[in-house]
């Protein structure tokens, strides 16, 4: 499995009225993570983009264990799960810079072709970058 890590701060425009990071910016900070680990990987999303493919997400669960508020820091640390084939699984950790999780999520996200719309293989040299961690 290949593992990335990325820091941010959360900003007072990301917090609801009690001072949390409100619900429905926490699927932001995980497009973070997913773009900087492909990033980290040499793909960054508009090279694939370029080559004709889009990524769009096909299903986002999130258990959120301890809130995340106003000026923290917070380490994404992103996880691609599996091989990949016309699909890919990230895996997400919310961590306090203590290290504490502060929410566990997963996305799939499918490889489509721009102009038919239809699924298609992940890029040959993505897999390749990957195939390393899935000895």
């Amino acid at each position: 499995m290949f593992v990335h890590e990325t820091r941010v701060r959360v900003r007072y425009a990301e917090t609801d009225q009690m001072g949390q990071m409100y619900y429905g910016r926490y699927a932001e900070l995980f497009e973070v993570g997913r773009v900087e680990a492909l990033r980290a990987l040499g793909f960054p999303y508009r090279r694939i983009e370029e080559r004709g493919i889009l990524l769009p997400v096909r299903d986002l669960s999130v258990r959120y264990l301890m809130p995340v508020r106003y000026d923290d820091e917070v380490i994404i640390r992103t996880t691609i799960m599996e091989p990949l084939s016309a699909r890919i699984r990230f895996r997400y950790e919310l961590l306090s810079e203590s290290g504490e999780r502060l929410t566990e999520a997963e996305t799939t996200l499918v490889f489509v072709d721009a102009l038919s719309k239809r699924p298609c293989r992940a890029p040959a040299d993505l897999i390749a970058a990957l195939a390393p961690f899935f000895p």
